[in-house]
């Protein structure tokens, strides 16, 4: 890890919302506002004709053409199929995502001077391709990413962080056992974390990286869109400029139920205008399949990391989309207490990765900044323990069915990282030339439901080798996440590896090449 002259911050990079942070003097994680005076800036690229603009307000948008704007870019991260075509060039997710990463550092940079390293945060559940995709974001963006780190980890270090707690090896160790609810503009997390003072481990974590506020409001937008066909026999689908206007009252509606019992909506399309009523008992109503799956994994993520709801000392909300007071009411029966408001929903995320960032500071030896003495002890003190999100597997024929492939798992997910399994297997046939290695990242036994993240080959295996022949693998990941996989045949000793470092996005050259297009031809404002 080489950290470059200049601030080293945190990003909360979200699907909805995004915001920068760093420590003050004292320690504290400060989120800094954007141009705008705000801590939080909307993750969404206008791509006018003449200029970008990250986070373009909505009266803005509304007399945009609506093929150019892009929002929810996020959940496209790591998809090679997705792209968007603006001045006869092809967008990536990962430039997009730049473009936001760009804004934001240079709104950052007139308040605190040159920035120059970051750690940057994900959804736990992002596989390593989504991972690689971030990274590569930031460094189209001119970061240095120093790491990346999960979501839920990031908001437990703010909320240790602001109880005193972490880094105080004088206080008594004893440990904490909290659970993290996250739902944010649009994806969900759960954990559960155990700590002390020093050192925190999650114990298990799922999630799920198409699901968030977005979808609240589009079941919301939906059905103000079938109540317009029914009434007024007109379809307002095919029309892009007022189906922007329709999820925009959705968003809003949602926004005011949080604090309201009714809300009144109208939408206008082609002469006709439709006003209606809606009480939060309907909207709660119609979007309950939504809240049944964040409650079906937290009962899982419970489950998993062996504890009991009367166990967790704290239930801990992160992600705006937590305000709705039907996720309160569904947390307090499945957990049994009452939800803890101690972070800012928007804000913690950030605040974390800030912290975190500062802790790998310190870890190694750069100055931090100017904070005080005790602080820099106390972020020196720190240490993780985190879990593999995803179960780490290796193609191979069924034992009970030769004919077909199913995925093998060697390390299951939420096994502490780092972490090593050795495991052997045979020769499929008599007389085989070579081993064919493919590492599957999930949880699926079909190997297509999984994700390829790398292979490797052995050639030249001895001759005449029998049917059975032992092959010995060993899979790895380290503390940094890279897996690192070995395939050794035991007859004639030979040997293949490979390292996989969030392997499946860019290439070195083009994440280079964009760096370069990004700062030379895109004014972002």
């Amino acid at each position: 890890m080489k950290f470059l002259e200049g601030h080293t911050v945190g990003i909360d990079l979200g699907t909805t919302y995004s915001a920068i942070a760093m420590l003050d003097h004292d320690g504290n994680p400060i989120v800094l506002n954007n141009a705008d005076g705000r801590p939080i800036t909307p993750s969404v690229v206008l791509l006018d004709e003449d200029r970008v603009v990250v986070g373009p307000t909505f009266e803005r948008i509304a007399v945009a053409d609506p093929k150019s704007i892009v929002e929810a870019i996020k959940r496209e991260m790591g998809n090679k199929n997705f792209f968007v075509v603006y001045q006869n060039k092809k967008l990536t997710p990962e430039f997009l995502s730049a473009l936001i990463l760009k804004k934001m550092k240079q709104d950052a940079e007139k308040v605190i001077g040159p920035i120059a390293n970051a750690v940057i945060t994900v959804p736990y559940y992002f596989n390593d391709v989504r991972r690689k995709a971030t990274q590569d974001a930031g460094r189209i963006a001119g970061l240095n990413v120093i790491d990346i780190i999960n979501e839920p980890t990031a908001a437990t270090l703010a909320y240790a962080w602001s109880r005193g707690e972490l880094g105080r090896a004088e206080l008594k160790s004893d440990e904490r056992t909290i659970l993290v609810y996250d739902l944010g503009g649009g994806t969900f997390d759960v954990t559960v974390v155990r700590y002390t003072p020093t050192t925190f481990r999650v114990l298990a974590t799922d999630g799920d990286v198409m699901l968030g506020g977005l979808d609240w409001s589009k079941r919301l937008s939906d059905h103000l869109v079938e109540q317009f066909k029914r009434k007024f026999n007109v379809d307002p689908t095919a029309d892009a400029e007022a189906m922007l206007t329709f999820h925009q009252e959705a968003e809003d509606a949602k926004r005011d139920l949080s604090t309201k019992t009714q809300v009144p909506i109208s939408v206008y399309y082609k002469g006709n205008t439709l006003s209606v009523s809606l009480s939060r008992t309907d909207y709660e109503r119609m979007t309950a399949d939504l809240l049944q799956r964040t409650k079906d994994t937290t009962e899982l993520v419970l489950q998993q990391a062996g504890v009991t709801p009367e166990m967790l000392d704290e239930l801990v909300l992160v992600g705006g989309s937590t305000y709705m007071p039907v996720v309160e009411q569904m947390l307090r029966e499945v957990c049994r207490r009452e939800p803890s408001r101690a972070l800012a929903p928007e804000r913690a995320v950030a605040e974390g990765a800030a912290i975190h960032a500062a802790i790998l500071q310190a870890r190694h030896g750069i100055n931090t900044g100017g904070i005080v003495d005790a602080v820099q002890k106390r972020l020196n003190a720190v240490r993780t323990i985190d879990v593999n999100s995803h179960s780490l597997g290796i193609k191979i024929s069924d034992p009970k069915d030769k004919s077909r492939k199913i995925n093998h798992i060697m390390i299951p997910k939420n096994s502490p990282v780092p972490n090593s399994v050795k495991q052997r297997f045979g020769t499929n046939s008599d007389g085989q030339t070579r081993i064919h290695v493919e590492i599957l990242e999930g949880e699926a036994l079909d190997p297509q439901g999984c994700e390829l993240i790398g292979d490797f080959r052995i050639f030249n295996l001895p001759p005449s080798l029998p049917k059975g022949s032992p092959i010995e693998i060993t899979y790895a990941y380290d503390g940094s996440g890279r897996i690192n996989a070995t395939a050794i045949e035991l007859t004639g000793n030979n040997q293949a590896n490979a390292e996989i470092v969030r392997d499946g996005g860019m290439q070195e050259t083009d994440i280079k090449d964009a760096l370069k297009t990004l700062s030379s031809e895109y004014e972002v404002e």
